[in-house]
């Protein structure tokens, strides 16, 4: 199956939308379809993060294109790697812990 066609942004927010539902609803399915599903889930939410980080980076970075990169933009490139991976992870953790606080508190009200 192809995933090239439309712009990225559709692409890759309506991927993301369709995918949770469709493997939130095979509870009764076969373990290794689910694994499959969650699987080629993860597979498509780093490459919708590759494609933004490469987007974000390209637009910030990249003056003129040419044969070879300078110091100046691979230095550019660099950072803002990292900078999208730092705050990606960071997003990631915070959402982690939102999450554990709501069902602790939901424990101790059901106490």
């Amino acid at each position: 199956r192809s995933r090239r066609g439309g712009t990225g942004r559709d692409r890759g927010h309506t991927g993301s939308a369709m995918d949770a539902p469709s493997a939130a609803g095979l509870g009764g399915a076969d373990p290794q379809l689910q694994r499959f599903i969650e699987v080629e889930t993860q597979k498509q939410r780093f490459q919708q993060l590759v494609h933004q980080m490469t987007e974000l980076c390209w637009e910030k970075c990249m003056d003129k294109p040419g044969p070879k990169l300078d110091s100046r933009a691979e230095t550019c490139f660099v950072n803002c790697v990292e900078r999208f991976i730092d705050t990606s992870q960071f997003i990631l953790n915070r959402l982690e812990q939102t999450q554990k606080s709501k069902s602790a508190f939901s424990e101790s009200l059901s106490d």
